[in-house]
């Protein structure tokens, strides 16, 4: 198998576990987080989230790079 599906393989596990362990510290409720509800519909877009999990995953790919 390449490497690169068992290294996004990782960083997939890796994200789901940080987006799991993050709701109970706050993250996904973040500010600037934007929720909008209307009725039935409920449209959820984490930009502060996605930031923060972005910069987090980064910095540790840089670290295994090193």
């Amino acid at each position: 198998m390449p490497k690169i599906l068992i290294g996004a393989g990782i960083v997939l596990i890796l994200v789901g576990l940080v987006w799991l362990f993050g709701e109970r510290f706050g993250l996904g409720r973040l500010p600037g987080d934007i929720l909008i509800e209307r009725g039935n519909f409920r449209l959820y877009i984490p930009i502060t989230t996605s930031l923060i999990v972005s910069v987090v995953l980064s910095l540790a790919i840089w670290l295994f790079n090193r």
